[in-house]
């Protein structure tokens, strides 16, 4: 049905607003396809990852651009990405995977 995530910077204790996003499939034969993209808004939330498309059964993954948004506000981090891989096994449900983020680690799991 959806996909939807919820960037906290933690070393900060605050939304991560501006993080680029990727929403991806895994096609066994070609490999990562993107299905969507966006960027968190002032609250740390993207949702409308696949406006257009109908989320299927599979291996998917949310790659979240930690590096560009780390050093645009001045701060080193470890992790120039975060990717997040996460299986589909009913479509129908909605699936919310946060970030907890800080520059020397991170945390995720199943939301609701």
């Amino acid at each position: 049905m959806s996909v939807t995530t919820h960037v906290l910077d933690t070393s900060a204790g605050r939304p991560a607003a501006g993080v680029r996003v990727a929403l991806e499939a895994l096609d066994r034969e070609a490999g990562w396809r993107r299905l969507g993209d966006g960027a968190t808004g002032d609250d740390g939330r993207l949702s409308g990852l696949i406006p257009d498309a109908r989320l299927l059964a599979g291996t998917h993954r949310l790659v979240f651009e930690t590096g560009s948004w780390f050093a645009a506000r001045g701060v080193q981090t470890f992790y120039p990405e975060v990717s997040v891989v996460f299986e589909v096994s009913d479509p129908t449900q909605h699936f919310h995977v946060p970030l907890l983020l800080s520059p020397f680690g991170y945390s995720t799991y199943r939301g609701s």
